[in-house]
């Protein structure tokens, strides 16, 4: 046991993880492929064919809304590690709405997966900008937050 508690360095880290593996790019993306299958699902109409063209629509259908949800739930498994993970108390008296930002985020990433409503994902691509603006702030870095559609 002495080998344990005896002469071994102290280390600290600010992250859970080395600095530099957290960026709020991945929640960006994964909200716009969200978004992107929203407007998809939005633009494709039911055929009025006959059953082989209507099951290929309902396979087409739910596809889609399989990424969709698929996609809105990435986004929020990757704001919660920036919120859980990344920003630490001093973040916080520095940006006294960081809570409430990253509670409106989680919540319209819900949104998203229950409904087809791209106001509900413009809301969150919105909150990936805000977060994105706090995230390279609290590294004193400014970069420039872009979509890629």
């Amino acid at each position: 046991m002495a080998f344990f508690t005896s002469n071994l360095p102290v280390a600290e880290a600010h992250c859970d993880g080395p600095c530099g593996i957290y960026d709020p790019a991945a929640a960006r993306i994964t909200a716009e492929a969200a978004r992107s299958m929203t407007k998809k699902m939005l633009d494709t109409h039911a055929p009025a064919g006959d059953d082989s063209a209507r099951a290929n629509y309902a396979n087409t259908m739910a596809r889609f809304a399989l990424i969709k949800e698929e996609q809105a739930e990435a986004t929020k498994h990757e704001l919660l590690i920036l919120w859980t993970d990344f920003f630490k108390p001093e973040h916080l008296e520095a940006n006294p709405d960081l809570h409430d930002t990253f509670w409106n985020a989680a919540k319209q990433c819900s949104a998203v997966k229950q409904g087809l409503d791209l106001e509900a994902c413009d809301a969150l691509i919105a909150s990936c900008e805000k977060i994105h603006n706090i995230f390279w702030g609290a590294k004193g870095r400014d970069v420039n937050f872009y979509l890629a559609g």
